[in-house]
This record gives structure tokens, sequence and C-alpha cells, in this order.
């Protein structure tokens, strides 16, 4: 059994925020104050979300990435890892971090044979990066980016495009790519920082950023990308790495999406701009079969939307949730 949707597009990946709590307090994502995190008997527990993803694992889900808010700021993170590790019919399992308290986990990711980081880091200036986060731990985030390249794990940098601080940077950051073997992620600024979107001197969208790059090397080549890849890839011409757009915002990448997902509190989410669809964890605490939880699964992703432009125009309210409480 595969779940699949009205346009034949095939739900095989699970992004599942661990928790709406985060140790940075990140302009684009929360205000400066935070946000108002939820009661953690509000929070899905370990073991109901390892119900969820076995569950969608047995409707084709092969892939689950892990995200926050921070997942390392919840307790026992990494033995929930350590138990997913066993469902076999996990492809992979990648999580999304700021880094700055995995450090001390690297080897035991590796033991358990996580596939990929994304690691988050705006500025590798310490100045920029506190004034971006609102907290100084640039030397940690940036101690963990140099272990994690020498790990076995696969290591990609996620960098949100901020227009008036880190455009400047974005060379400096395709330049990493040169002697480390890592994919440089360039993601447009999304709107969901918890209290609608931010006022930007300018739009760095995905050709603004690209061109900006080309404009700065004789060559720039294409990378093949999976089908359902949710950035445009490319690379430097003997550079080690790759560089690539995700189009977030202008949302290019729907129609190949192979995604869902679930936040802190349950939410299921078709898509990252609908308002959510119904609360999983409610279901499964009113006493939700497996069977149940199929049917439910199944009826839902049938009704997921084209793109995400219809999804937000079908919503109730304007957007303006936090990235936290979405899940990363």
């Amino acid at each position: 059994m595969q779940l699949t949707d009205k346009f034949g597009r095939k739900i095989s990946y699970l992004r599942l925020a661990i928790t709406d709590r985060c140790n940075l307090r990140c302009q684009y994502c929360m205000p400066a104050h935070g946000i108002d995190i939820v009661k953690r008997t509000a929070l899905l527990t370990y073991k109901e979300m390892y119900r969820i993803i076995r569950v969608l694992s047995e409707l084709g889900v092969d892939k689950v990435r892990l995200t926050g808010g921070e997942p390392f700021v919840r307790r026992d993170f990494v033995n929930f890892l350590e138990s997913l590790s066993f469902n076999d019919k996990l492809q992979e399992i990648n999580i999304t971090t700021n880094g700055a308290l995995i450090s001390n986990h690297i080897k035991k990711l590796e033991e358990l044979n996580i596939n990929s980081i994304n690691l988050s880091i705006d500025s590798l200036q310490r100045e920029k990066f506190t004034k971006i986060t609102r907290r100084d731990v640039y030397e940690n985030v940036y101690d963990t980016l140099l272990k994690l390249e020498e790990s076995k794990l696969r290591l990609k940098l996620n960098i949100v495009v901020q227009s008036g601080f880190n455009t400047d940077e974005i060379i400096d950051f395709v330049e990493l790519s040169k002697e480390k073997d890592i994919a440089v992620r360039f993601i447009e600024e999304m709107p969901f920082n918890g209290k609608g979107q931010r006022v930007m001197e300018e739009v760095w969208d995905f050709n603004k950023i690209i061109n900006h790059i080309k404009g700065s090397y004789s060559e720039v080549e294409n990378v093949l990308s999976k089908k359902s890849s949710t950035s445009k890839n490319y690379k430097i011409p003997n550079y080690r790495g790759t560089f690539g757009i995700i189009s977030a915002f202008t949302r290019t990448i729907c129609n190949d999406c192979d995604r869902i997902r679930i936040t802190a509190t349950g939410m299921f989410k078709n898509c990252l701009f609908d308002g959510g669809v119904f609360n999983v964890r409610d279901f499964i605490r009113d006493g939700a079969s497996d069977d149940d939880l199929k049917e439910l699964f199944i009826k839902t992703v049938d009704k997921k939307p084209k793109n995400g432009f219809i999804a937000e125009a079908s919503r109730d309210n304007d957007v303006s949730e936090s990235m936290s409480t979405i899940g990363g």
C-alpha cells in the first residue's frame, strides 16, 4: 500500500517536529522573546511518534527528517533515534539542527547510521551570527560543522538568505564547498517568524541568488538531482562540494512534492503553507487503531493541494506561525 495524492504524487517523506522549543531565537523564525511554548503534555510522546512513523512506513514513507524547534533540546532524543533505527522500512533518517548541542553526540549518530545532518548556519561571522540568532554560540556551531565534515555523516548547510543581513556572505558560503565535501543550500526567506512577514529591503529569491553567484564565477555547472529534490543544485568546476537553492517561498518545487509534515503537537500538514488538516495526537489518544490511522492518512493525503499557493489560499487566517512551531 502506498500513500498517493490525487495528482499521482507518491508520498514517501515525513518531516516530524520533535519539539517546538529551541535554544536560539533566530529573527526569521521567532520573535526575540520567543514563542508561547505548549505544555509538555501537549507534545507528541516518543511512543506516539514511533507509532506514527511505523504506520506511515507501512504506507510507503521510507524517509524521515526530524526537526524542531531544535530536536536536541528534547531530553532522550538520541534514545528515540536508536529506537527508530530498528524500523527496517526506513531507508533514511535525517536530522535538521542548529548544531549548538550535538557535538558530543556525533559518534553515536554515526553508530545509528543516521544518513545526513542539515546544519543551520546563516553567517560565518560571529558578530552577525549572534545578531541573527540572538545567541552567542557561533564558535560552538562552527566547531560542530568541522566535526561533522570529518564524520561519515552527510553534511548539508542550510543558509536562510536574509535581505540586509547576510547576502554579502553568499559567495563565502559557496567557497566553503571548494575544499569541503558538503552541500551548501541557500533557502529563500520564509514569512513564518511568529508575527507575520518581516519587512525586507529587497527580495532575494531563487533568480537573484543564482544570478549573484554566476556573476562571481566563470562557470557554474548544473548537478543532476532527484525529481523530488527541494533544491536545484550546482557545482563550481573542481570544487569538492556542491551548492543548491531552495525556492521555499516562491514555491517552484511543488509539482514533485513527496512530503507531509507533522508538528510537535501532532498537527498533520499536507503542505507547509496549509493551516493543518487534523490532529493525529488527539486521534491516537482517543483510541485509534493502526488501521484507523492508515485509513485517515490515506484519505487525508488524497486531498493534498497541488501547490503551496492553493494551500495558503485555503487557510482561514494569514500565515503568522513560527517556523519553530511548524517544524523547520
